[in-house]
């Protein structure tokens, strides 16, 4: 994920104005059967956390690289297996921390629903963070990061509500935004991250665009969502300029009783939601930016929790069920 930081100038201007391994890798995705798990609506954090280790086992997952790739084909292949279309958005980027000349690509799996009402955007971010900056040895800060909670919690919650939701029709559509070109930039520049998420909230609306033209009722933005002393406040930005639609998901996970999201102010995080808030769309990000090992080579797999991972996921499973 970017990065937390003071509302950068100008940031909210307009709201305030109104290969062999990866084909090895492919051959043993842990799958389920289309609808598998789905007969009683239930998310399994154990899954969930299977698909954090399957997308770590594909190496860094840098935009560009073979890793990047081969998460691309495996949401679209999941999409596919679920019976639920999938679409790329891709354009040429410079990544600010290493200069690299790249594309990025977005991806959008749509789940149709049963009814007119607006429908519920949930996003994550599937690309890692290039160099390890933050870790303690500096020998390491060159070295890439694995990003188990900081990218591979947030996709995995998606890729399980796939299986979950396969052979069933939600009450509303629901649109799955994978994100790339997230966590590229440099500390304290926040114009350097969010490259996807930027372009997709820009281009919405336009021929082309991957979104439905209908805005949503809301964004769901899920990132390092699977530490496992997961404590989720109300993040800052989302407080501010989405104060219904953060309040209504906290309020449904009281509700539910999981106690990891807790009904009070936390840090601004400038992260992938704020591109859609700057369109007008209430989006919320549900983050525990309270966690030791982010931007370090210590962010594993074993640092996850199938916990964290269930009480999100059946918080946007609820929500997505029962609008």
């Amino acid at each position: 994920m970017s990065s937390r930081v003071p509302d950068p100038a100008g940031i909210f201007l307009p709201l305030r104005l109104a290969a062999a391994a990866l084909a090895l890798a492919l051959l043993v995705w842990p799958g389920r059967a289309p609808g598998a798990g789905s007969e009683k609506d239930v998310f399994s954090g154990e899954r969930a956390l299977e698909l954090v280790v399957a997308q770590c086992e594909l190496g860094p997952r840098i935009p560009g690289s073979p890793g990047n790739a081969a998460l691309r084909r495996l949401i679209h292949d999941t999409a596919g297996r679920c019976g639920f279309p999938s679409r790329e958005q891709c354009f040429p980027a410079v990544l600010p921390l290493t200069g690299d000349e790249v594309e990025i690509c977005n991806v959008v799996v749509s789940i149709p629903g049963g009814g007119d009402g607006p429908g519920l955007w949930v996003g994550a971010h599937f690309d890692t963070r290039p160099h390890c900056d933050r870790d303690p040895d500096p020998a390491a800060r060159l070295e890439p990061l694995v990003g188990a909670n900081d990218g591979a919690s947030g996709v995995a919650v998606l890729l399980h509500l796939m299986e979950v939701l396969a052979g069933r029709v939600p009450p509303a559509g629901v649109e799955l935004l994978f994100f790339d070109g997230e966590d590229a930039g440099l500390g304290g520049d926040p114009r350097g991250f969010c490259l996807g998420s930027g372009r997709m909230a820009e281009s919405w609306g336009e021929f082309g665009s991957p979104l439905p033209q209908a805005a949503p009722r809301g964004l769901i933005l899920l990132d390092m969502v699977g530490d496992r002393d997961l404590l989720i406040p109300q993040e800052a930005y989302s407080l501010q300029y989405a104060p219904e639609w953060t309040r209504t998901v906290f309020e449904r996970a009281q509700a539910l009783g999981l106690d990891a999201f807790q009904p009070f102010p936390g840090p601004p995080v400038f992260d992938d939601h704020v591109p859609f808030l700057r369109r007008g769309i209430p989006a919320l990000d549900l983050i525990d930016f309270d966690y030791r090992f982010w931007h370090t080579l210590e962010d594993t797999p074993n640092k996850c929790s199938a916990g964290s991972l269930a009480q999100v996921g059946s918080l946007v499973l609820d929500l997505i069920l029962t609008p």
